[in-house]
């Protein structure tokens, strides 16, 4: 372990790396267009619709 106290930088150089890479493919990021063009999501079905007809909550009177 005393060789990662010897070249500490070399990890703080890639890390810089990764994160100035993470900002610029987020800023080549079209959004308004994705958004335009986003696919219609399919409605959503609850797993329980079969069985789960009654009300769980208790009535108030």
């Amino acid at each position: 372990m005393h060789w990662i106290a010897d070249y500490w930088w070399i990890f703080l150089v890639i890390l810089v790396g990764i994160i100035l890479n993470g900002i610029k493919e987020l800023r080549r990021l079209d959004h308004k267009r994705f958004l335009n063009n986003k696919p219609e999501l399919p409605p959503h079905r609850d797993n329980n619709a079969q069985w789960d007809d009654e009300e769980d909550w208790p009535k108030k009177k």
